[in-house]
């Protein structure tokens, strides 16, 4: 649920397999968000696209298969770990309409380069100039072309029902070490304004926010963040290690009870055309 970049230049939740395996599973459960977006920004075959801050690729790949043979993606990130899974598993599976390129999304020039859309997802949150990269993205975007984001425009609405007081420390000790590390988790609220500022008009606003059981598929996206949030709230000094395990056997509690109701954090995703 929150990507950033570590004390090793790549990624603060790390860059192994495991913490591919969850992102994976993250893009698993908002695949069909994700695909519906594109669908309505008109991303369609033999397009040219840009995922900013691809990760380890996993909606590079559905962009690759939307744009076809006569199209291409080209996946940013700053993980070279992690665009070199994208990259080994493209060729292992013969698709060849992708590039990459590793680049720090907070002070770089992206690729001169014009696309036909681009995407970014859960990236603007962390860095700590987005407004410089929502200028860039715009150069990249040619007159036409659509620009699509998921980012989080109120975090704390990420809530157990009935309501859990742990969980509540918890999300409030995940957004202290976010800002204080020098990101913004509302980030959302400021895209909108960003975009028009740097030439776009915005098509379509929409507030991605569920009320789940723990029987639902998505539950599993914020369950795999409980434990590595805790952990990093620990290392940030947001929360004490009683109080982190605390969190971790509350959620773990909670999740038995098939009468537990979770509001996951609210995402806003924005549809905008380049005028």
């Amino acid at each position: 649920m929150a990507n950033s970049n570590d004390s090793t230049g790549d990624y603060v939740l790390g860059t192994r397999d495991d913490e591919i395996h969850r992102l994976g599973l993250q893009h698993s459960v908002w695949r069909p968000r994700a695909l519906d977006a594109w669908r309505r920004a008109g991303f369609t075959s033999g397009q040219t696209f840009l995922d900013v801050g691809s990760g380890p690729g996993y909606a590079t790949m559905d962009l690759a298969e939307i744009a076809g043979a006569d199209g291409n993606v080209v996946a940013l990130d700053k993980s070279g770990r992690f665009l070199s899974h994208l990259t080994t598993r493209a060729a292992g599976l013969g698709i060849a309409n992708i590039r990459t390129q590793q680049i720090d999304l907070d002070v770089d020039t992206l690729p001169g380069m014009q696309v036909d859309g681009a995407w970014c997802r859960w990236v603007l949150a962390f860095l700590h100039n987005p407004a410089r990269l929502v200028g860039e993205i715009a150069k990249a975007v040619r007159p036409g072309g659509t620009f699509v984001s998921h980012e989080y425009f109120a975090y704390d609405t990420w809530r157990l029902l009935p309501p859990s007081v742990v969980l509540t420390e918890f999300v409030n000790a995940v957004t202290t070490g976010w800002r204080a590390s020098g990101g913004e988790p509302d980030i959302g609220l400021q895209i909108p304004g960003w975009l028009v500022e740097a030439g776009f008009e915005i098509i379509e606003t929409r507030p991605l926010v569920e009320v789940l059981t723990p029987r639902d598929y998505m539950w599993q996206w914020p369950k795999t963040f409980v434990a590595i949030g805790a952990e990093r709230c620990v290392e940030l000094g947001t929360l004490s290690r009683e109080r982190a395990d605390a969190v971790v056997a509350a959620f773990a509690q909670r999740e038995r009870d098939p009468h537990t109701r979770m509001i996951t954090p609210g995402v806003l995703e924005v549809i905008a055309r380049k005028l």
